[in-house]
């Protein structure tokens, strides 16, 4: 897995940023362009979207050093399931796959956590980044509808107790269905 181009300028803003008080904000909404491949995606309305149709969906927050990035791709497992995965979660392979773009990536836990839509994978570990930043990345994924689903935050962890509560939120509310309302806010 490589995401060193969009760690890289998520890092630069990490530095750049000091640490604020996260509000409740309202939210926006980003679904599916690709009907095979529905999903909805909530998060605060100040948050900044790019990507491209059938690619990653990027959010990121414009005074806070965080970012998310969605990824849908077809999987042919239709049998995976989140405790199952839990279960088979190897952490060394898991650091060994983030090491080249999180340097020093240690998983600190692992779980089964809830989407709005379906059951995923939760994973939550530290970085050492090459500017001395510590990042925290909480990774979920999950498999539905013939599609594997990976939603991934990043923030400053001198950041978290900001940016941890809203990526939270943001992977609580996210679901596998197009027609998804939120159920939990900011």
């Amino acid at each position: 897995m490589n995401l060193r181009p969009a760690l890289g300028g998520f890092l630069a803003l990490s530095l750049s940023l000091l640490p604020v008080a996260a509000h409740a904000q309202a939210l926006a909404n980003s679904g599916s362009p690709l009907p095979d491949q529905p999903y909805t995606l909530f998060y605060p309305d100040v948050m900044v979207t790019s990507g491209e149709i059938g690619g990653p969906l990027t959010i990121n927050h414009p005074t806070l050093p965080l970012q998310c990035v969605l990824t849908v791709v077809p999987v042919e497992d239709t049998g995976w399931t989140a405790e199952g995965a839990l279960a088979a979660l190897d952490v060394q392979t898991v650091a060994a796959g983030w090491t080249e773009s999180l340097p020093g990536f240690t998983v600190l836990e692992s779980k089964v956590t809830s989407y709005q839509s379906d059951q995923a994978l939760q994973y939550l570990g530290t970085s050492q980044g090459e500017t001395g930043t510590t990042v925290t990345l909480v990774h979920t994924e999950t498999v539905s509808g013939g599609n594997g689903y990976t939603l991934d935050c990043f923030y400053a962890t001198e950041a978290a107790n900001e940016a941890g509560p809203i990526a939270d939120n943001i992977i609580a509310n996210f679901s596998t269905r197009q027609d998804a309302q939120p159920v939990v806010t900011p």
